[in-house]
């Protein structure tokens, strides 16, 4: 076993981690009170070469790995979950599908903008009332001719503002259940297809979170991804992978306050000496340190076995469901350490704290990661 970083993911790591202090930590703060998108980093990370970072070099990626793809969501989640998520969610969500799935010639007229940055990518799949009950989606798509016609609507889609085309999931068999569900191709700008970005959320405020409604959407026939009927196990397949990306995100998010943690306590003054050299402290800033190191090694082993071609369904979900799970309790105890200023939000523990709930939710909920988890045991 070699836990050691290749030489190429640990000059990604350096570069990737002094670009989010240099460039993300700064206005993060400021994103978050104002929920401004953060255009102008994505235009940076994209002339560093990293918007499509895991793709083929022949549709404008970057040919790198997956352990390469979730050190980038840590380092940037370290400073700005927002930045994270966004990122996450262009690849693993926006990318991966189609990378995936598409055509050669879906791959270079729909893959390579998303790679080079023009814009950002995004997956249609959740809806009003089909959300960890994907199976159930009700938004139909229905041939006419050379065309299809699309019906219906999507809710808590990330980066579809910022989007040109994405992929999404729609009925084209009801009598079939999960197998009449297809995957196609959308452009975001086609009359009927509206995009709204109106919510109001507890955390991440900087990323895109949008609501869809598509009516009587026409886009070409030729825009299916892949099979009809196979879009539902493509977008299981789509979750395993993304599952890494939210792991990650979680790790990062855990370290960003458990590093603000311990600065703090080394600092902070209380009955004439430091909080760190209490001992109640200490057990909490270790216990902290040792679960982020738990979750980092799941999720890279996660990445690991995606990036050797074997599965990795089962340990994208343990990384996801025990990463997510662990950063709500170090960022809780981040706050706690601060004491009344971790309630402020001067002190950032705050902002960590509740952009870390989304990932007990997002990409498949804590409940939904221990039924495939049971599952995969033989249960």
């Amino acid at each position: 076993m070699d836990f050691d970083l290749s030489q190429e993911q640990l000059m990604i790591q350096k570069m990737i981690r002094d670009f989010a202090e240099q460039e993300v930590a700064p206005g993060a703060d400021e994103r978050d009170r104002t929920g401004e998108f953060p255009r102008d980093i994505f235009n940076k990370l994209a002339e560093l070469g990293l918007m499509g970072l895991p793709f083929p070099e022949e549709y404008g990626g970057g040919e790198g790995d997956t352990v390469s793809f979730a050190i980038v969501v840590e380092e940037l989640s370290r400073v700005c979950g927002s930045t994270g998520i966004t990122y996450s969610a262009h690849i693993s969500l926006g990318g991966a599908p189609i990378n995936m799935f598409g055509t050669d010639e879906q791959k270079r007229q729909y893959l390579t903008p998303v790679c080079t940055g023009e814009y950002l990518g995004a997956f249609g799949l959740t809806e009003p009332n089909a959300g960890s009950d994907a199976g159930g989606t009700q938004t139909t798509a229905v041939l006419d001719g050379n065309e299809w016609v699309i019906n219906g609507s999507k809710i808590f889609i990330t980066n579809a503002s910022f989007a040109k085309n994405m992929a999404l999931t729609a009925v084209t068999d009801k009598s079939k259940g999960t197998s009449g569900i297809s995957a196609f191709i959308v452009p975001t700008d086609a009359p009927g297809f509206t995009v709204l970005a109106n919510y109001q959320k507890m955390g991440l405020h900087a990323s895109n979170t949008t609501e869809l409604i598509i009516d009587n959407v026409r886009i070409p026939k030729e825009n299916l991804l892949g099979k009809e009927g196979n879009g539902f196990k493509q977008f299981l397949a789509t979750l395993d992978g993304g599952r890494i990306g939210i792991a990650a995100m979680a790790v990062g998010i855990a370290q960003g306050a458990y590093e603000k943690a311990l600065q703090y306590a080394r600092e902070r003054k209380q009955f004439g000496q430091s909080l760190s050299s209490f001992q109640a402290i200490q057990f909490k800033l270790a216990d902290m340190a040792m679960h982020i190191e738990l979750a980092r090694n799941l999720t890279y082993k996660a990445a690991w076995l995606k990036d050797q071609g074997r599965k990795f369904g089962k340990e994208a979900a343990m990384a996801k469901l025990y990463a997510s799970e662990m950063c709500m309790r170090t960022c809780d105890q981040a706050v706690q350490i601060h004491g009344g200023y971790g309630y402020m939000k001067e002190y950032q523990v705050e902002r960590f704290l509740r952009d870390a709930k989304l990932l007990e939710i997002g990409e498949g909920t804590s409940e939904v990661q221990r039924l495939v988890i049971a599952r995969s045991i033989g249960c």
